[in-house]
Order: structure tokens, then C-alpha cells, then sequence
């Protein structure tokens, strides 16, 4: 598994590097995960509907070709790519978003922040607010798109939408349970439990 952390990274280049990276690959070509943070972006899902979009602002949307409806990220976001030949790795889809989960519930432990999954809601919770979405794509037997987590950033904007089409959801992050997280901290914890649970499952 190879890290990259890419920083501060404009959605629409990230978009088709990870298109780029899929598309050419081979069976023997590593495994890679690539976090980042976002300039402020709204992003639909390809089988998202345009009910759930409000005024948007300044903000761009960008219509993309994984899976879930509408979310935004912004810079307080880390967002997680994981670029995982699922086929070698004898991984099916559900048992790898299940992973993608756990990890992050494992982590937001580690900072005793309770996070759950809900039933009929992708992605993950704290006290019935959205902390966390979710959203892949699957080509050639690989993943990627992937899991974006709110650590300490403008939340307003997620105003403008219906979170991943889920109405009267509301959103919250990190920082409103524990003021003393670092970012990068956070980050680096989520990549360790990634890589090490990814490791035991194939």
C-alpha cells in the first residue's frame, strides 16, 4: 500500500488522476490510498438527483461518476481515496465499505468520539449527525472515490444541499467534540487502522 498525501488538492484534477490511475493499472500494480483536503466543492453522485441541490452560491458543483447524492468538501475536511484492487485482494464491495466504516468509527474512538452506522443512512454518525460520507465507484475489480470525514471546518455550506439526499440530516465534525484533535494526527490514525484492517481482510 502506498501513501500520498497530495494536500491541499482541486477536486475535478483529483477526479481524474484517480480515473487516470484505474484505468491504466495492472494486476501487479500497488495499491494506493491518497488523502487530501478540498478547496470548497459541491459534488453529485451519478444517480443523484437534482431535488435534493439548493442556491448554491460561488460554490461549484461537479457532477461525478460515484456512488451516493450530493455533499460538499471543504478545506477542515479530510477526505480518504483508496485505490484498492478489490479482485486481487478477494474483497467484495459490502465487505469493503463495511471496512471503510469500522476504520473510521475505530479512529473518532481514539478521540472518544462515539460514531455509529444508521440504518438506510451511508456513511457515519454521532448523535444522529452526519460526520462522515461515503461514496465509490467500482471499475475493473478496483476501488476508488471514498470517505470524506468532517475534522474542523465551515460546516455552513452543507446548509445549501440535502446531505447525501438524506432530509432534515443535520452535519457536525470533530472539532465540536474535541477542540484538542490535530488534524494531521487524526489523518495518520485513520491511515494506520486502514492499512493494518485492510491487511487482516485479504
Amino acid at each position: 500500500m502506498d501513501i500520498c498525501w497530495l494536500g491541499i488538492a482541486p477536486y475535478q484534477q483529483t477526479w481524474q488522476a484517480m480515473l487516470d490511475f484505474t484505468q491504466q493499472r495492472t494486476a501487479e500494480t500497488a495499491d494506493k490510498l491518497w488523502i487530501c483536503q478540498h478547496p470548497s466543492v459541491f459534488t453529485q453522485g451519478q444517480a443523484g438527483d437534482a431535488k435534493h441541490i439548493g442556491a448554491l452560491g460561488d460554490i461549484p458543483l461537479i457532477q461525478t461518476d460515484r456512488g451516493g447524492q450530493v455533499t460538499f468538501h471543504g478545506i477542515g475536511q479530510w477526505v480518504f481515496y483508496p485505490l484498492v484492487d478489490l479482485t486481487r485482494r478477494k474483497i467484495g464491495v459490502k465487505a469493503f465499505v463495511s471496512l471503510l466504516e469500522q476504520v473510521t468509527i475505530d479512529t473518532l474512538s481514539r478521540y472518544e468520539i462515539i460514531a455509529e452506522r444508521l440504518d438506510g443512512a451511508p456513511g457515519l454518525y454521532v448523535n444522529g449527525m452526519k460526520i462522515a460520507s461515503l461514496g465509490l465507484k467500482i471499475k475493473r475489480g478496483c476501488s476508488y472515490h471514498g470517505l470524506s470525514l468532517n475534522t474542523d471546518m465551515d460546516l455552513q455550506p452543507f446548509q445549501r444541499i440535502t446531505p447525501c439526499g438524506l432530509a432534515n440530516m443535520q452535519v457536525t465534525q470533530v472539532s465540536l467534540y474535541n477542540k484538542k484533535v490535530d488534524q494531521d494526527h487524526l489523518a495518520q490514525t485513520w491511515c494506520d487502522l486502514f492499512c493494518k484492517m485492510l491487511n487482516d481482510l485479504s
